[in-house]
């Protein structure tokens, strides 16, 4: 479509186009029911004939065992941060974490308030640019959970491999959710807002084992995980259009040939830009190894006059939002599902075109 940039936002971020046609043609009747979704009770029929689907549809593409319930909830995945201990960490309280970046880093600070939690490991000595080793004997076996933020999105480092652990394994996984093939039997709960690789802002996503629920007593009534596995996501009036949107993503998904045959794109994706990167002379990946993430790539020229004017300049020529964190500067290119592989070799194109006139 004419007009439209390549979006290389963190979050809210890039949409497949031909999920915004659809909802854009769907906006004022949808399915013949006279009205658009977001007029519809989320009671109706019609609707509820919406939430299964996209249920179905995250089940069908995860692999999702009916041992899991699967959760579409409000609040972020920083609610689920509080969510979390006040369900699960109600044995011995204690709960593990590897703190990897801001995001654990705020769950931690959750943890400190409902829970005993205990730090494992830490990337925080290198401005959180490794995951760090582990080992299964750093695990203490009395954890109700272990907490892990499985991608990075600000600093852009990923989990490539955990040792076997027979505590309960959280992890927010709100940056690569779908974007390659995960075991969900291995992991006690995920969870990801949506903002990033399954719809716009507004709902959060919750794969929870159901065995893991119901032992806390006395939470309130919307903090209790058994609330909404009970009423199927419609105790309250949910966020009915972010989980329409969300539908309209899994059937793209699906139709683009599932988790798999996007895991190959990405991975070609990120591979381009991480070979430029590597062999550029003004631009720098600030991730190396098998940590770097395949959906968030931050990089440098270790100027920041420089890199100030490439960003602008990047901006004027329809890359946006390439700015890097306030937290640590520089650019970043998020390259979740929706963006095209042709955005990112045009844009490769155009970090060597300015390589070439700055190096004038």
């Amino acid at each position: 479509m004419k007009n439209r940039v390549y979006n290389f936002s963190s979050g809210p971020a890039v949409m497949p186009e031909p999920v915004l046609e659809k909802a854009a043609k769907e906006m004022l009747n949808y399915a013949g029911s006279g009205m658009s979704v977001m007029e519809m009770s989320h009671r109706s029929a019609v609707y509820d004939s919406i939430i299964k689907e996209a249920e179905k549809l995250l089940r069908e593409l995860m692999n999702i065992p009916d041992e899991y319930a699967v959760l579409f909830l409000q609040g972020g995945a920083s609610l689920q941060f509080a969510m979390l201990p006040m369900n699960l960490a109600c044995g011995s309280g204690k709960v593990d974490i590897v703190h990897t970046g801001m995001w654990s880093g705020r769950a931690l600070a959750e943890l400190k308030k409902l829970a005993k939690p205990h730090v494992v490991a830490s990337s925080e000595d290198k401005t959180f640019t490794y995951i760090p080793e582990l080992t299964a004997d750093m695990f203490d076996p009395e954890a109700d959970y272990v907490h892990v933020c499985w991608n990075n999105t600000i600093y852009g480092t990923k989990y490539s491999e955990l040792p076997p652990c027979e505590t309960p394994l959280v992890a927010d996984m709100s940056s690569c959710i779908l974007s390659e093939p995960v075991d969900v039997k291995r992991f006690g709960c995920i969870f990801a807002g949506a903002q990033k690789n399954l719809g716009p802002a507004g709902l959060t996503i919750v794969i929870i084992r159901r065995d893991l629920t119901g032992k806390a007593e006395g939470l309130p009534t919307m903090l209790d995980y058994v609330t909404h596995i009970k009423n199927a996501s419609l105790y309250n009036t949910p966020p009915t259009y972010a989980i329409y949107m969300c539908k309209l993503v899994l059937e793209w998904l699906k139709d683009s040939g599932g988790v798999e045959a996007m895991a190959e794109i990405n991975r070609r994706k990120a591979k381009a830009f991480y070979d430029f990167l590597d062999a550029s002379n003004m631009f720098r990946a600030t991730v190396r190894g098998r940590d770097r993430s395949i959906m968030n790539i931050p990089f440098v020229t270790g100027d920041d006059a420089l890199n100030a004017k490439f960003i602008a300049e990047a901006d004027a020529a329809g890359f946006v939002n390439l700015k890097g964190h306030r937290s640590v500067g520089g650019m970043r290119a998020s390259i979740y599902n929706a963006m095209p592989e042709e955005g990112v070799l045009k844009l490769i194109e155009f970090m060597e075109a300015f390589e070439k006139k700055e190096a004038r």
